[in-house]
């Protein structure tokens, strides 16, 4: 075998959980290891030892991704009740990923992965559609409360000073209800702005913006201002430079614009409506397991992983020596976005055109009919075949030997 493809900065590696961080060593095992002599700074991202570090790993894991650049991450869980008795927790940790987009300021881009034969449910999407997701505020930083008959609610806002300024939200006559607050932040939309041009640019793809203005005159009519704002001052003369476009629109007609469209293009999206959205484009497209995710910082730091959860259910069958077929697509995925930019940034064409033969031996398994057992109920292929977990990289292996 030829010489391994040699690295000069190393990747920030973050391992996971469940049958996810299975597949994570078998990736790196089967389909990586062998032609590159991978250098990463690993971070163990497992449950167990976040509880071991009392979350410490993950805030380690972040700051590393901005000292290094680029990082990839396997899928981890978040600790619901039933997850605090089963691993022991000393506390219901926050999600990582809320975490680590915290720290880089980061917006999230999800784009499907197309094979003939995971034929889109709409006809006319034939080619990818990204959403991008402001990943602060609205209702994941809400306050809210129930009230009772007889209540006013007021929206109060006290300034440095101490002066206060009042608006009601509503007198409860007749009926007890609910009161929500949310809140963003004009530095926090300012980078999901430039976040999404700048991968606009990098992607070379038109870019959609909706919220509803027309309804919320304040919140939402400062998302448009602020998009644009900086696109007229910082990015109007690069994307016509580009031959690309800025589109804004209300957010129901982009949503029967996107149902209409071929596809092609990046939907940036509110926190809620690309929570929403992302998912809805997922399945669309046929699966989350052919799902790509990636976390833009807007000063350039990229933070590669899969959309999908840690798949426990296969998890639970592997634990008891039972066969699985499941989906390592997106986590591969994940591995070759993150060799790909770490080759672009490092000069390494080596390493991007490993990692783009990669892809193109996963994409080619599955277009001749062998993959995992969610594809093959999906696939509308004649002659196609289900295989085993481990099998299904060694048929990509044999594939991606052959391009090398």
């Amino acid at each position: 075998m030829a010489e391994k493809i040699q690295m000069t900065t190393p990747l920030v590696e973050m391992d996971g959980d469940e049958m996810t961080r299975i597949i994570w060593k078998m990736i790196k095992d089967i389909l990586i290891n062998p032609y590159v002599d991978l250098k990463t700074e690993y971070y163990d991202l497992g449950l167990v030892h976040r509880n071991e570090t009392d979350d410490q790993v993950t805030i380690d894991s972040a700051n590393a991704t901005k000292k290094y650049g680029v990082a990839v991450k396997c899928a981890t869980i978040t600790p619901n009740a039933q997850r605090m008795t089963e691993y022991d927790l000393k506390e219901m940790w926050k999600s990582p990923n809320g975490t680590i987009r915290a720290i880089l300021d980061g917006t999230v881009f999800r784009a499907p992965i197309i094979c003939k034969g995971i034929n889109s449910l709409i006809p006319t999407w034939t080619k990818p559609i990204t959403i991008a997701r402001h990943a602060y505020g609205d209702v994941y930083k809400n306050s809210e409360m129930k009230v009772a008959d007889g209540s006013k609610c007021e929206l109060i806002v006290t300034d440095k000073d101490g002066n206060e300024t009042r608006q009601l939200i509503h007198t409860f006559k007749g009926s007890d209800g609910i009161i929500q607050g949310l809140h963003n932040i004009n530095g926090s939309i300012a980078s999901f702005a430039r976040a999404c041009f700048n991968f606009a640019l990098d992607t070379k793809q038109d870019l959609w913006f909706a919220t509803k203005d027309t309804i919320s005159k304040q919140y939402d009519h400062t998302f448009k201002d602020i998009f644009a704002d900086i696109y007229e001052t910082e990015y109007k003369a690069k994307f016509e430079a580009a031959g690309i476009e800025y589109f804004y629109t209300l957010i129901d007609d982009a949503v029967a614009r996107v149902v209409r469209s071929e596809g092609g293009y990046i939907w940036a999206c509110k926190n809620y409506d690309g929570d929403v959205m992302s998912d809805m484009v997922a399945t669309a497209f046929g699966s989350l397991g052919m799902m790509t995710s990636v976390l833009v910082s807007p000063d350039g730091v990229y933070e590669y992983e899969a959309a999908h959860g840690t798949v426990t259910r296969h998890y639970y069958k592997h634990l008891k020596g039972e066969e699985t077929s499941t989906n390592s697509v997106a986590t591969i995925f994940a591995w070759t976005g993150a060799l790909k930019k770490r080759g672009e940034l490092d000069n390494i064409p080596a390493l991007s055109e490993f990692a783009e033969k990669l892809e193109k031996a996963t994409v080619q398994t599955i277009e001749e009919g062998v993959m995992t057992g969610d594809l093959y109920v999906l696939s509308t292929l004649e002659n196609k075949r289900k295989v085993n977990t481990q099998d299904f990289l060694t048929e990509i292996n044999a594939r991606l030997q052959a391009m090398m």
